[in-house]
């Protein structure tokens, strides 16, 4: 089954957990520190929640496909690829307390949109995207495709 995804940035998490829980009618599937997300069947929808700063208001994180395998990553990445689209491919990534594979890409207004595979649960929010992106230590997710600007999300602070 695949589903989209939307990842929020929220400075009460607390809140916006009772918030969508209600909403949508049952609870997260997943919490964590300072992350929860929600695993909805109808709508087909994973709504993660990550934390942010204190008195920021909600916004976007990034956006989502998520797909059932490893195969239709791949598929998604030579389709971007063929559609002239420039991609970041990420294999075995922790990433919203899973291992991940992964490919990005940016639409038109900068916005970062990933296709990914949940692979298996994960004991950390993210690993570094290093120096060599220009952002934060701890940012997860945080990658550039090859000519767009670094694609933020999954972690706190980036």
């Amino acid at each position: 089954m695949s589903r989209a995804q939307l990842a929020l940035r929220v400075s009460d998490l607390e809140a916006s957990i009772t918030f969508y829980s209600k909403l949508f009618g049952s609870g997260p599937a997943k919490r964590r520190d300072g992350y929860a997300h929600f695993a909805l069947t109808e709508p087909p929808l994973k709504l993660v929640l990550i934390e942010g700063e204190p008195g920021q208001e909600t916004r976007l994180d990034h956006l989502g496909v998520e797909v059932d395998s490893t195969d239709l990553v791949t598929a998604a990445t030579t389709r971007l690829k063929d559609a002239g689209l420039a991609t970041f491919e990420e294999t075995d990534t922790s990433c919203c307390y899973a291992l991940q594979d992964k490919v990005w890409v940016h639409g038109p207004g900068k916005e970062p949109w990933e296709v990914y595979v949940v692979k298996a649960d994960a004991g950390t929010l993210g690993t570094s995207a290093g120096p060599s992106a220009g952002i934060g230590s701890d940012a997860c997710c945080a990658r550039k495709t090859a000519d767009a600007e670094p694609v933020t999300g999954c972690a706190r602070g980036s």
